[in-house]
């Protein structure tokens, strides 16, 4: 463990939660979905083999939820071999100190995610202003600061594999980050979506409490590229995938997913963009 590692200054233990939270789903015999509060993580890999790779790390405070949760499904001997990030943003890195700490791991995440990741960058201040229900209006309460996590991070092979994950390959789906990154798996058309598109309006505090499930752009207080955001999903969309685990909301497969990502692609700019919001058209307003 990097000595430096340390979270940003503002980095504190957020108290929004949902009805899933806690929620264990398998998503297939290898992969396993995990909602902490209310955002999803992922552990890959097959129970019994004692081996596994953690695809994002939860909400600030988090960290002996999900380490409990991996002893449970892998067993309590069981370590992984490395955290692959879609991207940094608080709800996704919130416990990925303790997690490198406890099991003396890696991190890996797209090459243009590492200055929010090394200290040397902030991501923009949440929008408070822009369209959309309370979750937005409370969002400058979310930290922004970049976490350091020195040479613990290492970037991702620019071939597109993912570490410790042979069959997966990383996408790069910027817009709601810089280094945003999807992982798609061929064989079986399983998507690790993070942030890219969500299953829940996760600017309304009463649907991110119900888990109301309905396909969504990136959270809008958090998406400063809209035109990169609406690319990444088509790009997502031509892939095809089968089932979709997203950084928000509940799994959806099958012909629900593949006609909702049709919707989303089509009608991107009515759906996902804000009508306001000081990064639409990148003006303030």
């Amino acid at each position: 463990m990097d000595k430096e590692a340390q979270y940003g200054g503002d980095y504190k233990f957020i108290p929004a939660t949902s009805v899933a939270s806690g929620m264990q789903l398998e998503i297939a015999p290898d992969i396993f979905s995990f909602t902490v509060q209310i955002v999803n993580l992922c552990f890959v890999g097959t129970p019994g083999q004692k081996e596994f790779v953690i695809v994002d790390a939860g909400m600030p405070g988090s960290a002996e939820d999900i380490i409990t949760a991996a002893q449970e499904r892998f067993g309590g001997d069981s370590k992984p071999k490395a955290i692959i990030l879609t991207h940094g943003h608080f709800d996704h890195v919130g416990a990925v100190i303790e997690l490198v700490q406890h099991w003396n791991i890696p991190v890996y995440a797209h090459e243009a995610e590492l200055p929010y990741l090394t200290g040397k960058a902030s991501y923009p201040e949440p929008d408070a202003t822009v369209e959309g229900g309370l979750v937005a209006k409370m969002s400058p309460m979310f930290p922004n600061e970049p976490i350091n996590l020195g040479s613990d991070v290492h970037s991702l092979p620019a071939d597109g594999s993912v570490p410790h994950l042979p069959g997966f390959r990383w996408v790069h789906t910027p817009g709601h980050s810089p280094g945003h990154v999807s992982l798609f798996r061929d064989s079986d058309r399983a998507l690790i979506a993070g942030d890219a598109f969500v299953t829940v309006k996760q600017e309304s505090l009463y649907k991110v409490l119900t888990q109301q499930q309905e396909i969504s752009g990136p959270p809008r207080y958090l998406t400063p590229d809209w035109k990169a955001a609406w690319d990444s999903v088509k790009k997502l969309e031509a892939l095809k995938p089968f089932v979709a685990i997203t950084g928000h909301g509940a799994p959806m497969a099958g012909e629900l997913l593949a006609e909702s990502l049709h919707r989303l692609v089509q009608e991107f700019d009515t759906i996902a963009i804000p009508d306001y919001g000081k990064y639409v058209d990148g003006e303030s307003h």
